[in-house]
């Protein structure tokens, strides 16, 4: 195996793992929602599942957390990637930004507009 097929292979499960993290997210949130729902549904007392609705949100949270780091592991990998001199290599989504910027998303420079 040639270092492209290696690095190919790297990016592959990094990506897959991101995704993971994403779907995982997306179903806990579904799971909330759901027990809302389910407790609104059979007019049970907010008290009675709140115990279990935190738990649920706990897990969010943890999964955020995990995906906070897998983002932190591919700028680390991509810093690693160029230090070793591989070159540019791109696989997985194609809009991702030539450096990483540690500004959250929404907080990039905006003009102020008067309505």
């Amino acid at each position: 195996m040639d270092h492209t097929q290696v690095i190919a292979g790297v990016a592959s499960e990094l990506h897959a793992t991101e995704k993971a993290l994403d779907d995982a997210i997306t179903h806990a949130t579904t799971l909330v929602q759901a027990m809302i729902g389910a407790r609104t549904a059979l007019s049970i007392s907010p008290v009675a599942g709140a115990m279990s609705q935190t738990k649920a949100m706990e897990v969010i949270a943890a999964l955020s957390t995990a995906r906070e780091s897998a983002v932190a592991c591919h700028a680390e990998l991509q810093k690693d990637h160029r230090r070793l001199g591989f070159g540019t290599y791109a696989a997985g989504p194609v809009d991702k930004p030539d450096e990483w910027d540690s500004r959250p998303m929404g907080h990039q420079e905006r003009h102020l507009r008067v309505a």
